[in-house]
Order: C-alpha cells, then structure tokens, then sequence
C-alpha cells in the first residue's frame, strides 16, 4: 500500500528509507550466520563429534553476530528517525506555504481547525508511515526472498512451502484495507468535526457563561464524544481482528514449513543441522509481514490523514498578481461588484464605488448589509468577487499581495495581538521603529501612560493581550495601524470598546491622517462620520444613497420611500453641534 504522490512530495525522505532497509537486511543476515553456526555445533554435539576449537568458533561468531546485529539495528533506527524528521518538516513547511498563498481569503475555503489537526496529529501519522511502515513493507518482501535463496540449498521443499505461504499475510492485509479505508475516513471526519466544535466552544466559553448555555453545549459535545467513542471501538475491534488472522497466517505458515522440514528429517532426506536451520528460520519469513500488519493500521490512518492534507494542498489558490501599484496617492474605483458567501445569499448586489486619493469616505448601515465585506475585499481577505475592483489604476485580480498589504491596511474591532512585548507587536508594522516613533504613536492613542506604569515598550502580553482590557487591545492595534506608512486605511469599527475622551482622541488622529491618505471609516458611532468627505449608506448589500453629511440632511421627508434622520450628538459637549442625536434610516 504505496501513495505514490505522498512518496513524490516527500522525495528527500526516500534515501533513509532505503538505508533502514540496508541495515534491517544486513541485520537478517547476521542472524542467518548465527543460526547455521548455532545449527552446525548442536549436530556435531548431537553425534559426539564436537572439538573445543569448534566450540570456540561458534562463540566469536555469535558474539560478531550479536554486535552487528546491534549496531545495524541502531543504525536502522537512526536512519528512521531522520525520515520521520524530514517528513514533519517538510509536510508542515509544505501546509504553512499552501496557507501564505491562500492568504488572507483562506478561511473560504478550510477551517482553521482543520488546518491544525492536519498538521499537528495527521503529519504525526504520515511520520510513522515513512518512518516505520515503507521500510517495514519493502523488507517484507526482500527477507522472504533473501531466506528462500539461503535456504534452498538445505531443503527446497521446505523452502517452496514456507514462499508459497508467505503471500497469505498481503492477501488477508488487502481484504482488512477495504474494510478499514471507509471506516478510517469516517473516524476523520468524526474526530475533525470533534476537533472544530471544542476549538468553537473553547473560544466562546466566556459568552457560553455569560448566557448559561454552557451546559447545553457541554452535552452536545458529549453526544459528539459518543460518536468519536463508537468509532474508535470500532476501529480498534477492526485492528485487533485482522491482528489475530495475521498472527494465524503467521505462526501457521511458519508452522507448516517446520512440519515439512521435520518430516524431511524423518525420512532421511534432510540433515540435522538443515532441519534446526528451518526450524529457527522458518518464523523469519513471515516475522517482517506480520510486523508490517502492526504497522498496517497505522498506515491506514496515515493514508486517511493525507488525503486532507492534500485536500488543502490542493486547494485552488487565488491568481497570483505580477504587478505593483503606484507610489503616492492611490484612487480606488468599484464597479459592479457582487460578492456572495454562498450561492443563494448574495451579500453585495452591483457596488459602485470612485474614491479619489486622500478621501476620507464612511461607509454606513445596519448590521449585514456589507460594509465589513467590502472592507475584506479591499484588503484581500475576500477574494471571490464579481466585477471590477481598481487601486491606483491597477486591477485588484492583477496585484501582488505583498504589495496589497503594503498599501492598504485593514484595522478591525478584533484586531489580532500576539503573545509577546507591546515592542514585538508595534515592530510588525515597522520593523526598523525606534523607540521614539512607537512612544510617539501610543501617545496618540492615549495608552503611553498606561504602558508607563508597566515596563513601558517591553510590557509583556499574554495570549490574546488577555491581561489588557478590550479598549487598550483596540488602541494598541491602531497604534500598531499608525506605524504602517500606508496611502490607504480602512477602519472597520476600529474605535469600538474605546472610552469616550479615547475615541475623540483617535478620530483627530484618523481626521488628520484623512489629510494625506485614503481612509474608509466604519462606524456605528454616526458622529464620527459628519466631516466625511462622502458618506455611502448601505442596505441589502446596495448603496442607496451617498453623499456629504449636509447633502443628506438636505434630502429631509421621505426620499424613495424611505427617511433620512441625521443627527450628532454629544452628551459631553452639547455646544460641538447643533443637530440632535441619531443618524438612521427608518
């Protein structure tokens, strides 16, 4: 059972297993030499022809046996050691490079559970698979053969029976793996949905305790561990089964050509050292066979686990752009785009958008009606669009990544920080930052203070930034954002679970970065988008009405059916404005 596609990407593995397989044989043939002596010694003892310099001889031969016996046995499993090595290096390099081309958009198509399990518990398989399995299996057939040829000259007879028995194993290995292939890969699929349910629950275990539901999903779990549970029985009762016939076929041949080789003795035609010869050989020629059937199972799941590398492997990646945008100020035009999650919920529906270089445009609207997802289009994350989408005069489609990501940042209210110095995370943006530009920017977002009573730049953060509160993790990534010295941003409700002084604090500082670049602000706090250069209200993934703030409080009573109500309000500072309180649409 060889995958030859797996054994072609794992190439540079091939040449341990060929020496685990030179060593196990050189090893076969140590014991040979140390049988025949052991057989030779005890008939010369058995007829009373036994001379001290013969016994002498058997000794240091065994004792030579034994010793490179030993020493090919340690080099076996070095060798073995260094293919399962390669393999984990290179099949997890092979799973991160699949994910950096995927890029951002590659929670489209694979979860990420199903990215770590493959590559945590499914590359740990395939090691055993090359490290044990393949050479396992191709001394399985090299020592059958290897032992037919020395032994024929004793017995032919006895050798023919003992080959001719040997292909029992395969055969009963063949009819296990039909059996085991549609089983294993429903263990996978169980243990993968096992595997997403408690990464989900142990994500969302603060909100599952907030709402008290933590008890509903800890007995979905169990019902799903049930599941996982029944499967495994199943499994293991499969693997114990075609265990025992495999040790039947086993110890049976071997069992036969002892018989055969005894009989011959019987009748005059085989001699006593021949017969000890076959009679401690024998077990020898299913031994590797029934040793592979213990890997056998292993191999299975091994064979089950790289067809999900593979299935990310071979995921489509989306078009690789060769070109790179312009210098400076970039214009970003919209035209026609469509963009659907699933085939019959279309998110937007024919968006139109021209923002010229150094606008400060709002994007608005209820929850859903897709200001978040051309946020992800913009920056990349989502790329299964319809239409045309053109920065700085270059086809979205046709640009690089690396160039993508260099000139449009994307600031969510979820902002990732990783475990690590306050110092590491700022560096992400700039890595040449000094110090100075980095106190610089955490000073406009109102945390210098905080990190001053702490270590400063060197602050450690947890998993997650889990010993900040949610508005300093929201501030830190958007000095992390100010770092970047991009000509586009896109605020997607950057300012979220920020106080109220805090806030104003980063609006003056999106306002004034608004002077020289391209910003998309997306808020819920309405307030914040009065002095946009143009507001775009959204609604059923349409844009119906765009315009500045005065132009749309100009539309006043009903427009299309429907009303615009525009407000500014601020409970600190009643004076800032005249207007009153909400901006919605009704």
């Amino acid at each position: 059972m060889i995958k030859t596609r797996l054994v072609g990407l794992l190439s540079h593995a091939k040449k341990y297993i060929v020496y685990t397989i030179l060593w196990q044989w050189l090893a076969l043939l140590s014991q040979v030499m140390a049988v025949f002596s052991i057989a030779g010694l005890l008939e010369k003892v058995f007829y009373g022809d036994v001379t001290t310099a013969e016994v002498q001889h058997t000794v240091i031969t065994l004792i030579l046996a034994v010793v490179v016996r030993f020493c090919c046995e340690r080099m076996g499993a070095r060798s073995s050691y260094l293919a399962c090595v390669d393999v984990k290096r290179i099949l997890r390099e092979k799973i991160y490079e699949k994910m950096l081309k995927l890029g951002a958009s590659y929670r489209e198509k694979v979860s990420s559970s199903e990215v770590v399990q493959v590559s945590t518990e499914g590359v740990e398989q395939l090691e055993t698979y090359f490290g044990k399995y393949l050479p396992q299996l191709f001394y399985s057939l090299i020592a059958p053969v290897t032992l037919f040829v020395i032994l024929c000259r004793v017995s032919l007879r006895s050798s023919v029976v003992l080959l001719i028995c040997v292909p029992l194993i395969p055969i009963s290995i063949v009819v296990v793996q039909k059996v085991a292939k549609k089983l294993l890969n429903r263990y996978w699929s169980i243990y993968t949905g096992l595997g997403d349910s408690f990464l989900e629950n142990l994500q969302g275990l603060t909100t599952l305790k907030i709402y008290q539901t933590d008890q509903q999903k800890a007995d979905e779990m169990d019902t799903e561990s049930q599941r996982f549970r029944q499967i495994t029985m199943k499994v293991l009762t499969m693997q114990l089964n075609s265990t025992s016939v495999m040790d039947i076929v086993a110890y049976g041949g071997a069992a036969v050509g002892m018989a055969v080789a005894v009989t011959e003795f019987l009748h005059g035609n085989l001699s006593l050292s021949g017969t000890l010869c076959i009679v401690l050989l024998a077990s020898e020629f299913f031994l590797p066979l029934r040793l592979l059937g213990s890997f056998f199972h292993i191999a299975m799941n091994g064979m089950a686990a790289s067809d999900k590398i593979f299935r990310i492997l071979d995921l489509p990646e989306p078009k690789a752009g060769e070109k790179t945008l312009p210098d400076g100020g970039l214009d970003i035009s919209f035209q026609n785009v469509h963009f659907s999650y699933e085939k019959d919920r279309e998110i937007l529906k024919g968006i139109d958008l021209d923002v010229p270089a150094g606008s400060f445009v709002s994007l608005v609207g209820e929850s859903g009606c897709g200001k978040s997802t051309i946020a992800g289009i913009l920056s990349g994350k989502n790329r299964e669009f319809s239409g045309e989408l053109h920065i700085g005069g270059v086809p979205l489609r046709d640009v690089r990544e690396d160039e993508l990501m260099k000139h449009v940042v994307l600031v969510r209210h979820n902002s990732y920080l990783f475990k690590g110095t306050v110092r590491e995370n700022l560096q992400m943006a700039k890595k040449d930052a000094t110090d100075t530009e980095m106190r610089e920017v955490l000073k406009k977002v109102n945390l210098l203070g905080f990190l001053d009573t702490q270590n400063g730049l060197d602050t450690l953060l947890l998993e997650k930034a889990g010993n900040l509160s949610g508005g300093q993790c929201q501030r830190l990534a958007i000095a992390r954002t100010l770092l970047a010295d991009a000509p586009v941003y896109i605020m997607d409700e950057a300012t979220s679970n920020i106080d109220v002084e805090s806030e104003e604090l980063i609006m003056d500082v999106i306002h004034e970065m608004a002077k020289t670049r391209t910003v998309f602000l997306i808020s819920h706090r309405l307030a914040n988008v009065v002095q946009s250069d143009q507001i775009y209200f959204l609604k059923d993934g349409e844009i119906r009405e765009r315009g500045k703030h005065e132009e749309l409080m100009a539309l006043g009573g009903d427009h299309t059916g429907n009303r615009w109500i525009f407000m500014c309000y601020f409970p600190d500072d009643p004076g800032r404005s005249g207007d009153s309180s909400w901006f919605g649409r009704k």
